[in-house]
């Protein structure tokens, strides 16, 4: 059954409670509310999330809790809150607390790409700990789900860590935007992850071809080019029962892959020509876009998200899914 979702970071300039994030959900027919940051969530006090829980069954949504990067060498890593397994550890009655069968995390961010040892050595350390908190996650009857975020990991790098560090308990949060900031057509990250999927975040995306090399921008549902409609198609296929969760954000400012430079490809030394042809093949079919910066925010936060929902409930009400 097609489940539809919000990550509540698609709002995350509206200064908004937990229970107003639901509230707007609701009205969306949300199923699924995915708070991927504690801060979105208004912390971790117990009784504060059974309230929420509470809330959101009044509701009708399902919970779905994140965190950050578990990653010690990673450059956004916060080690003011401890190590990364005992902030995993804390994060594991939280997720029982609000019904949520998997804490999702994350290892980096692109530049994680270009220290010492490249992504390579953030998903060892990474996988170091994930074994050593296996028996704890397990215990609590739930799983961590790690994202492809903010460029850090490739799909074939993600499968890599999934496996060496156990499925039996690890999976994958996928986005559809992240992609595109490793270098990466969604479609391929979506034919690598799918047996791993354990949630997802979906934007739509444009890339498209400028002299140093390739654009990227996140958009609206919709707006995009790389057939985001097949591709949800796709997911619901191949990843029955999961949440198909937008999480929207739009930035003015395209991202600039300048891959005709020599030194890009030190961070990329082992992606597959393949792999990257798919990702020039977008491009090459794509045009020029921007949005005019907006003088209201967080008003436009609010219509991309709403934007995005109308397009999202249009599209999925003309097709037929079954299961």
């Amino acid at each position: 059954m097609l489940r539809l979702g919000l990550d509540i970071f698609s709002l995350r300039s509206q200064g908004w409670s937990a229970f107003e994030h639901l509230d707007f959900a609701a009205r969306w027919s949300v199923r699924v509310a995915h708070y991927s940051e504690i801060r979105l969530l208004g912390g971790l006090d117990p009784e504060h999330l059974r309230r929420v829980r509470a809330h959101a069954d009044s509701l009708g949504i399902s919970l779905e809790l994140g965190m950050l990067s578990v990653c010690p060498s990673s450059t956004i890593f916060d080690a003011t809150k401890g190590s990364a397994e005992s902030q995993i550890e804390t994060m594991l009655p939280a997720a029982h607390i609000l019904g949520s069968p998997f804490v999702r995390c994350v290892v980096g961010n692109m530049d994680d790409r270009r220290l010492t040892g490249g992504i390579e050595a953030r998903m060892a350390d990474t996988v170091r700990v994930l074994k050593n908190v296996r028996s704890r996650v397990v215990d609590a009857g739930l799983k961590l789900a790690i994202e492809n975020h903010a460029g850090d990991m490739q799909a074939r790098e993600l499968k890599m860590l999934i496996e060496e560090a156990g499925p039996d308990f690890v999976g994958a949060c996928i986005d559809t935007g992240n992609p595109l900031w490793a270098i990466e057509d969604p479609h391929v990250t979506l034919d690598t992850l799918a047996p791993y999927v354990l949630t997802s975040h979906v934007r739509d995306s444009r890339v498209w071809r400028v002299p140093e090399g390739t654009a990227v921008a996140w958009t609206r549902m919709g707006d995009g080019n790389v057939d985001i409609a097949g591709w949800i198609r796709a997911y619901v296929e191949r990843c029955p029962g999961r949440a198909l969760s937008l999480e929207i954000i739009v930035i003015p400012e395209p991202r600039i892959h300048a891959h005709r430079a020599p030194e890009f490809w030190d961070a990329y030394r082992n992606t597959p020509a393949w792999e990257f042809d798919r990702f020039e093949a977008r491009a090459d079919a794509g045009s020029a876009w921007s949005v005019a910066p907006a003088e209201d925010p967080a008003a436009r936060e609010r219509q991309d998200v709403e934007a995005s929902f109308e397009w999202t409930t249009a599209f999925l009400e003309s097709q037929t899914f079954t299961g």
